[in-house]
This record gives C-alpha cells, structure tokens and sequence, in this order.
C-alpha cells in the first residue's frame, strides 16, 4: 500500500513509552530468566543499586530490559515506528475518505482517536491488554492498538503485509462509523435482553461483518481517489480477513468449531463481507442485519 504521499494523522495517542505501554510489558518468563541473576545482586550493596535503579526505571515507564539488550531493542524499535508511521498515515486515508463520503448518508464524520500502546493500558471501556487485540471503545470514541498484533497476524496467523494492518485498522474504523450511525448502541441494547447466548454472540457476529464491509467500502474509495492500492493487497486484505474467522481460530485452538460462540464470523464470511464493501463503495450494500 502507497501511503507515502500522505501525512501522519495527528489524531493520534501515543502512549508506549508510557508506563502500562512498555514499561509494564515485562514479561513473566522474562522475570523468571532473571531470577538467578537477581539473586545475585541481592548479595551485595551494589547488586541493590542496581535493582533500584531498575525498578526506578520501569516505573518511570522505561524498559531496563530494552537497555540491556541494547542493539537488537533499538532495531525492534525502529521497526515498531516504521509500522507506527504507517499505521498514523492509513489513518489519514480513513479521515480523508469518510469525511466525504459519510455525509452522502446524511451524517457528519468525526475522527476518532487512535491510541498507540504496549502491553496493556486504560480505555474508556475499561483495562486494554495485548492479548485483547484491536479494539474499538464506543464510549471515549477511540481505537486501541498495540502494535505487537500486526506481528502476531504475520507470524501466528500468516497474513503479513503492509494492507493487512491497514484492513485491521479500517475494520476498527468501521466500528467507529457503526457508533456514529446508532448502530452499535441499538445492538448494545437488544444483546442486553438476551443475556450471555447464541442469540446475542449472532448479533454480535452481524455488527462485525458490517464492519469488514465497511473496511473494503474505505478501500474502494482510498483506491479511488488516491490509487493506494499496490499489486497483492486486496488478496493482504482477504487472507488477513480469512485467517481471524471464528472457525479457522477454534480448529487451530481446539481441533473444533462451536458456531452459537462465534463472534466475528466464519472466514468466508468476512472474506465475502470485505469484498461486497470494496466491490460496491456503498455502506447500504453492507446491512448485515437483514
């Protein structure tokens, strides 16, 4: 995807050099390695020294283990700000697009808020970790991303590419239109009546295949009007799309599939959704409530 024309969103929170981001992202096996080492600091005023000014450190929100590793942290980082730049000018593609094209539908686009993070953080809906992924919080209108995911979708998931972050992001965005339009509060409503069931999971299934419909709308109109789009990315889009279906992610975890615990939908029909959105650029293509 060819975003380098465009400037890096300003509507954007970036927070992992925060404590909770990296700070907090050290990691329970890590610990565990360092145990013998700690024990042998603690037999010395000197080895104490040390282990405060580590914890001095992290709780200033600083990694000391990123310090110590020294060289190999430093091109991680580097190549976590590459992504991070990437995703802030993807972000200016989805301002620029639904900024015109909401208020055809007779609604006024606000941008929403992209926060960048490490490890866990706080939302609006509550605690934010990792290990949640992606997340759109309706109730301080912001998206939650760490960028650890995008390596996770590569590796775990594999679906790399530059247009597979780009559709992780334009679905959370599509979440977002879903709040401005009253859909996500009337759904919100009638999931609350039916308790923790299948009814309320297919509900929720519903809410986010029209998001992956909204996601493809976005990229009809990002290649539209400024020809973003490189060789290979729809295909990005739909393996990335294909490779999180509810039924792919069970059979990988647990050998099977339970259809009432669905919550995003099979990988057809994300797939198919996505490609009903980029196929029409009409959000009334993508009323997957019917």
């Amino acid at each position: 995807m060819d975003v380098n024309d465009f400037k890096e969103s300003s509507n954007v929170e970036d927070r992992r050099s925060k404590r909770g981001g990296f700070g907090g992202s050290i990691s329970l096996r890590s610990l565990i390695m360092l145990a013998p080492f700690i024990k042998m600091l603690l037999r010395t005023k000197f080895g104490w020294a040390i282990i405060a000014v580590g914890a001095f450190l992290y709780f200033s929100g600083v990694n000391p283990l990123a310090i110590i590793s020294g060289g190999s942290s430093g091109s991680s980082t580097s190549h976590e700000n590459k992504e991070a730049s990437f995703i802030k000018k993807v972000l200016t593609t989805t301002e620029e697009v639904w900024s015109r094209e909401l208020p055809k539908y007779g609604l006024r686009y606000y941008k929403p808020k992209l926060v960048l993070y490490r490890g866990h953080t706080t939302s609006g809906c509550g605690f934010a970790s990792a290990q949640m992924g992606p997340f759109y919080c309706p109730a301080d209108q912001k998206v939650y991303l760490d960028l650890g995911f995008f390596d996770e979708l590569a590796k775990r998931h594999n679906a790399p590419g530059d247009f597979a972050e780009a559709y992780v992001l334009a679905h959370e965005i599509g979440h977002h239109i879903q709040n401005l339009q009253g859909t996500l509060a009337k759904v919100q409503r009638i999931q609350q009546r039916f308790g923790n069931s299948p009814r309320a999971n297919a509900l929720q299934v519903r809410v986010e295949l029209q998001a992956d419909c909204y996601s493809g709308v976005w990229a009809h109109h990002a290649q539209k009007k400024f020809r973003v789009l490189e060789p290979g990315d729809i295909e990005e889009a739909l393996r990335a799309a294909s490779s999180i279906g509810d039924d792919t992610l069970q059979k990988q975890a647990q050998g099977y599939v339970v259809p009432d615990s669905f919550t995003h939908g099979t990988s057809k029909q994300r797939v198919e959704w996505f490609k009903r959105g980029f196929l029409t650029g009409d959000l009334r293509a993508c009323n997957t409530f019917k």
